[in-house]
């Protein structure tokens, strides 16, 4: 058998794998059974987030598991007849989120954080996508200066600790950012060093272009069809053309990895978190300069190419359940209180579904048990921030090569019963 290697999910983090290995002379087919970047990829904030050295926890505040219970927020909302299906997930998650577990995790986790930046500025040059690139961070705004001050202290330890760099914005000096929001907001907080993307899909779509110009294939096929090789060695799928071979695949198939993983006899625990957006056309000559949370509330506004994009924090639902905008609606009805949004530009609310393991790492190595197979999904809320670093360190791996970081904390072993 040829030594190809199979790529299956053409989300930022399998675009990304595939063109790190391509880079080092291997024959790469890239499959997917959409477009590049169709699915989790395609609707974000579209950050870069070198200051998201701490994974999001579950609430561990009685007070605030209680609101939360009410189902009446933006930040999360959850599908009830989903709970008891989501208990072995949820639980997990929060016992992990105990503070000194949830310490723990982003110290190991910061190091693929802090790499972030670098990595992405490597295939953002080789792609020629500078253009889809901004590089003045994203900003948080405040409406009570208890939360202001909590945000701000949290703020100067990852300063401390990891090196991040932020600045405390006063009211004034918000007005000055943000002329156009309106509302009795009495500061900000503005993390300068992330980077953020105008156009999510189309930095996958330039990523994709330079795989490919580096001789690699992309073709559409199911993801579900993997097996081994006819005679036990290798692997192959089912594609729109054809049957197609290799002796190395890398399931980087998002919320979907579970469904073949576990086909193989893998158990990930893999939950997701369902996010909407929508992007509406500012009133007027109103402008919005700056990615902008509007932290109490839980809620992004950021100025893309197609629009100000308007996105939602976490639904707790099963993946394949229809579409339940209430956050959409929640959220867009308090944006348009801070900022003037004008009509919305797209026919019906994104959906996407991120992938998530219960101590909030991704899943970035060797498959335990089977030769060839390789692993890189479970990013969650960072699929974006990490698709480059992600890229990388497999394609180290599966080389044979010293990573230029130390893997272990994020390995596949760590879910062996």
């Amino acid at each position: 058998m040829s030594k190809v290697t199979l790529v299956l999910g053409a989300g930022i983090i399998g675009v990304s794998t595939a063109i790190h290995l391509a880079r080092r002379g291997r024959s790469v087919v890239l499959v997917d059974r959409r477009g590049a970047g169709e699915e989790t990829s395609f609707g974000n904030a579209g950050l870069i987030q070198r200051e998201g050295v701490v994974p999001y926890g579950f609430p561990q505040e009685l007070g605030m598991l209680i609101r939360y219970g009410f189902n009446n927020r933006i930040d999360a909302h959850y599908h009830a007849s989903a709970i008891l299906k989501l208990v072995p997930f949820l639980s997990r998650y929060w016992w992990h989120s105990n503070k000194s577990r949830h310490q723990a995790i982003a110290r190991a986790y910061a190091p693929l954080i802090e790499n972030s930046i670098t990595e992405h500025q490597d295939l953002i040059q080789a792609a020629n996508a500078d253009h889809l690139i901004r590089r003045d961070g994203w900003m948080e705004i405040f409406r009570t200066t208890g939360k202001r001050d909590t945000e701000l202290a949290e703020a100067e330890r990852l300063a401390r600790e990891y090196g991040v760099s932020y600045r405390a914005l006063s009211r004034e000096e918000l007005a000055k950012e943000e002329p156009h929001i309106r509302g009795d907001f009495v500061g900000g907080l503005k993390w300068n060093d992330p980077w953020s993307v105008t156009s999510p899909h189309r930095l996958t779509m330039a990523y994709l272009a330079y795989f490919q110009s580096l001789g690699g294939r992309f073709v559409k096929g199911d993801a579900t069809t993997l097996e081994t090789g006819a005679s036990g060695r290798g692997w192959k799928v089912k594609t729109d053309d054809g049957m197609v071979e290799g002796y190395d695949v890398v399931l980087a198939l998002g919320p979907w990895s579970e469904e073949v993983t576990r086909k193989f006899g893998y158990r990930f625990l893999l939950g997701v978190k369902r996010g909407y957006h929508m992007h509406y056309a500012p009133e007027g000559n109103a402008v919005l300069n700056n990615w902008t949370m509007d932290a109490e509330r839980g809620y992004f506004l950021a100025p893309m190419e197609k629009g100000i994009r308007l996105t939602t924090g976490a639904e707790f639902a099963n993946r394949d359940a229809p579409k339940s905008p209430v956050q959409l609606a929640r959220a867009e009805k308090v944006a348009r209180e801070i900022f003037p949004l004008a009509d919305r530009l797209d026919a019906e609310p994104w959906m996407g579904a991120r992938p998530c393991t219960p101590d909030m790492m991704p899943v970035i190595g060797k498959a335990p048990r089977h030769e060839g197979m390789w692993f890189a999904f479970g990013h969650a809320h960072h699929g974006l921030t990490l698709g480059p670093v992600t890229g990388r360190l497999i394609a180290e791996m599966m080389d044979g090569e010293k990573t230029f970081l130390d893997a272990k904390a994020w390995s596949p072993e760590r879910f062996r019963p």
